[in-house]
């Protein structure tokens, strides 16, 4: 039976039908704020500003008494977009007055939240669903080729050059956390930051990526002698998942970063549509509850444009670059340092993190599309767009293939973490669109004459299409990426146990929790191996809630901390300032740490999610601690003993 070999160190360290029209190549199509005639549909009718009246005194009657001049205002304007629907039949003054005027501040807060309002919000639902309902190909008039960027391998000579530029840089940084989501497809009913990344630290992902950003920000402030340099962190985060987060930041004591460098920003929801005439929705059984779906990741440029803090960053904390990463994928951390040293190399506005990437595969790839007026742009392609546009262009008439010589597609992978350059970023936020990046629709149509939806559909925008948005108000943007092996740098806990059991027998990665704290342990093996020449002895596969996994052994370190460990349970802590430590020699023997399956499915309402989640739980059965608890220079032997080291006489 394996046993683990732990070291725990608390150191420093497709949318097949979604439509998005490409206004970025050329000018942008007017949407007129009161008169326009629209396509819609198969058969191309016109549809025509609707003949209702729009006179809110006259369709509420003496209901209009209840809402003050600023809502009459507000369905004036609804009721020209053909609105109506909202308004028709209300009961008669004294009758459910108070619901009515809740539906009348929800609209307004709809309207205030989304730049331009309702009426912008409508018309370009509109003009996108008509295309969508119509079949446009919304990449008519582009030609796509391999796009340009830098590609690095672990500890290689460019590597290493690129992360000690990365360092040198890492003091004007700041982070933005995308933290919108529940772990509800996880299979986890809280909020995902809040899930331990692994089972060895317990850490959860929240306090793993402040940790990085304290040791880096340490790493920092020797560097420049600077004391009081700090590391800005805004987190984004949901209607469902702000008050959690915040709960969780007050619980912890902000994870140990100071209040004064997080900021919280929730994004808003935007109204749901429920045909091609872009009506608004209500709640099913209630007529006065807007029903509101979330707009997208996408909605982060337009959160840091609307609170300022994008130019605050800039203009008062000296800021000079921006990383964007998402909730749960630990290896992130490995990856960063080099990415904005490539970055200050090439001197990209934006630098979109890339793994090397199958054909067909079912991840964006990264592609420079050039359009027939000439201007061009290197953006995220959904890999169900690109074979096909790649077919009917040509050169590429066998689709998207690997190359055989790399054995990987020419277009990187996309993993949507990016690295903004943050005066041109700023730039480009305080622009007409006010931070929101192009639009899309995703409707799920009921039959085949594509009029009607199964369900509401919204405006989505995603955050790796700002590319788009800085085309528009600064066409000479350099928009590069940097694509790292996938060991290192990715491996998200997205799927659930069935889910990434059923990626594994196709031949994917799981993308569950088990597979990512299995990818964790296993870049540290290999970080130990190469880094410090540390032997570490590669574990054999296991197979938990049928997805296989190598745990053994699990070696898992601190961002800014490296030690090497032997057989057994070994979890070292040095995380006084001041402190180092150094082992050599040691060997530990001791019944260690044991990962057993823990039961998943209907029958396992018993065990608790964080095990479900993974298929397995461990049994700490037996560590040794090694715990730094003063300043200085220590060291542990062969015999186990932590001693203070002795400074050599002359």
């Amino acid at each position: 039976m394996w046993r683990s070999i732990i070291a725990t160190f608390l150191a420093t360290m497709v949318f097949s039908t979604a439509f998005s029209l490409p206004r970025w190549a050329g000018p942008m199509k007017a949407l007129s704020s009161r008169t326009k005639s629209f396509m819609w549909g198969v058969s191309a009718a016109v549809v025509e500003e609707s003949p209702a009246c729009a006179n809110p005194v006259e369709v509420l009657g003496e209901n209009a008494n209840l809402l003050s001049q600023e809502q009459l205002d507000l369905a004036a304007k609804l009721l020209t977009l053909q609105q109506e629907h909202l308004f028709v039949e209300w009961p008669r003054l004294g009758t459910e007055d108070q619901a009515k005027i809740g539906l009348m501040e929800q609209l307004e807060a709809v309207d205030q939240s989304y730049p331009g309002g309702l009426e912008l919000y409508v018309g370009k639902a509109r003009e996108l669903l008509a295309s969508s309902a119509a079949g446009e190909n919304p990449f008519e008039g582009f030609t796509p080729a391999v796009p340009s960027g830098e590609d690095l391998l672990y500890g290689d000579e460019e590597y290493q050059s690129m992360e000690a530029l990365g360092l040198e840089a890492a003091a004007r940084l700041g982070f933005v956390l995308v933290a919108g989501g529940l772990g509800e497809r996880l299979g986890y009913s809280g909020i995902k930051v809040e899930l331990p990344v692994d089972l060895a630290s317990e850490r959860s992902f929240l306090k793993m990526y402040a940790a990085w950003i304290l040791g880096l920000q340490q790493r920092c402030r020797d560097a420049t002698g600077d004391h009081t340099l700090q590391i800005p962190l805004a987190i984004m985060t949901s209607g469902d998942t702000d008050a959690p987060t915040r709960a969780l930041l007050e619980s912890e004591s902000f994870m140990g970063l100071s209040r004064s460098q997080v900021t919280v920003l929730m994004q808003d929801k935007v109204p749901a549509l429920s045909d091609n005439l872009a009506r608004l929705v209500t709640k099913k059984g209630d007529r006065w509850r807007l029903e509101t779906k979330p707009h997208g990741h996408g909605d982060v440029h337009h959160l840091l444009h609307r609170s300022g803090l994008a130019r605050k960053w800039l203009k008062e904390l000296g800021k000079e670059w921006v990383f964007f990463f998402q909730d749960t994928n630990p290896l992130v951390t490995h990856a960063l340092l080099p990415m904005l040293g490539v970055s200050v190399d090439r001197k990209y506005d934006m630098n979109s993190l890339c793994v090397p990437r199958r054909a067909g595969e079912a991840a964006g790839a990264i592609t420079k599309l050039t359009h027939s007026d000439g201007a061009t742009i290197t953006i995220n392609v959904e890999y169900n767009q690109l074979d096909p546009l790649l077919r009917a262009t040509p050169g590429f008439e066998g689709g998207d293939v690997d190359d055989p010589e790399t054995g990987f597609s020419p277009f990187p992978g996309n993993v949507n973490n990016l690295l903004v350059y943050l005066p041109t970023y700023e730039k480009a936020v305080s622009g007409p669109d006010e931070g929101v990046v192009e639009e899309f629709v995703n409707p799920k149509y009921a039959d085949a004459s594509r009029t009607t939806f199964k369900k509401p559909t919204r405006l989505e925008c995603m955050m790796q299409d700002l590319p788009k948005l800085m085309a528009k108000e600064l066409p000479d943007a350099n928009v590069g990426f940097t694509t790292m092996e996938r060991w290192l740098t990715f491996s998200p806990a997205k799927n659930a146990p069935d889910a990434g059991a059923a990626a594994a027998l196709a031949g994917s990665p799981p993308g569950s929790p088990a597979s990512s704290e299995a990818d964790v342990y296993g870049a540290i093996r290999v970080i130990l191996g190469k880094a410090t020449g540390a032997q570490v002895e590669e574990g054999v596969e296991s197979v938990f809630a049928g997805m296989p996994v190598t745990l053994l052994p699990a070696v898992q370190l601190d961002p800014a901390f490296a030690v090497t460990s032997s057989d057994g349970a070994l979890v070292v802590k040095c995380s006084v300032p001041g402190a180092t430590l150094t082992v050599e020699n040691l060997s530990v023997s001791n019944q260690g740490w044991e990962f057993v399956p823990a039961e998943v499915g209907e029958s396992s309402e018993s065990v608790p999610e964080v095990f479900r989640i993974r298929g397995y739980k461990l049994l700490k059965h037996e560590a040794m601690v090694i715990e730094v608890t003063q300043p200085g220079d220590w060291v542990v032997g062969s015999d186990g003993v932590l001693n203070k080291k002795v400074k050599a006489t002359s």
